[in-house]
C-alpha cells in the first residue's frame, strides 16, 4: 500500500527484535541493547518516517524515550527515533490514496489490538480506512477495545485471566454477525 501510495519504501536490514519481549520479560538491559541497534538501523536508513504495522512492536518503539531516558548518550536519539515513528493506518489515513477502491460485499467487525488503541491511542485511523471499502459493512462490536488476553507474555504469565478475556473477545465478535474480523498484527513475530 505504501508504495502504491508512491511512496519510497525502505526496510532497513540491521534493524533486528523491537524488544518488546523483553520489556514485558523485565530484561531492561537486553531491551535497551535491542533499542540501541533499532534506532542506529533506522538512522543509517535516511528514512523521514518510521512505519510500524505490528501494534505491540509500535508501542514499545513508541517507548524508548522512557527505556532510554537515564542514558545521557541515548536519550536524544531515542525521541527523535520516536518522533518520527508512525503506525502504517495512521500514514495510509492521512494520505490521499489514488484510484478507485475494490468493493467488497462483506460485513466487517474491526477487533482493535490492545496495544494500538490503549498503547498508542491509534483507534480512528484503521475505521477510516475500512469505511473507504465501497459496500463494506463495518458492524462496531461490543468492548472492541477491551483486551484480548495475549499482550506481550500475559497469556503465558496469566493464563487463566488470559483464557477469559479471549472467551469475552471471542463471544462479542460472534455476536456481530460479521463474516470478516479485520484486525492487526498484534505483536511480535
Amino acid at each position: 500500500m505504501l508504495r502504491r501510495a508512491r511512496m519510497n519504501v525502505v526496510v532497513p536490514k540491521a534493524q533486528g527484535c523491537c524488544g518488546a519481549i523483553a520489556v514485558h520479560a523485565g530484561d531492561d538491559q537486553l531491551a535497551r541493547d535491542l533499542a540501541k541497534r533499532k534506532i542506529e538501523a533506522f538512522e543509517r536508513s535516511g528514512a523521514d518516517v518510521y512505519v510500524v504495522n505490528a501494534a505491540g512492536c509500535g508501542s514499545t518503539l513508541k517507548e524508548y524515550t522512557t527505556l532510554l531516558a537515564q542514558d545521557q548518550r541515548w536519550r536524544n536519539r531515542a525521541r527523535a527515533f520516536s518522533a518520527r515513528l508512525r503506525d502504517v493506518t495512521e500514514v495510509l489515513d492521512a494520505m490521499d490514496l489514488d484510484g478507485d477502491p475494490r468493493a467488497l460485499e462483506a460485513s466487517v467487525t474491526y477487533e482493535e489490538p490492545c496495544h494500538l488503541v490503549h498503547a498508542q491511542r491509534v483507534s480512528g485511523a484503521p475505521r477510516r480506512l475500512l469505511a473507504k471499502i465501497p459496500r463494506l459493512r463495518l458492524i462496531e462490536m461490543r468492548e472492541s477495545a477491551v483486551r484480548c488476553g495475549s499482550a506481550g507474555i500475559y497469556n503465558l504469565t496469566q493464563p487463566e485471566m488470559a483464557r477469559r478475556l479471549q472467551t469475552r473477545k471471542v463471544q462479542n465478535i460472534l455476536a456481530t454477525g460479521a463474516t470478516i474480523v479485520a484486525t492487526r498484527l498484534p505483536s511480535y513475530r
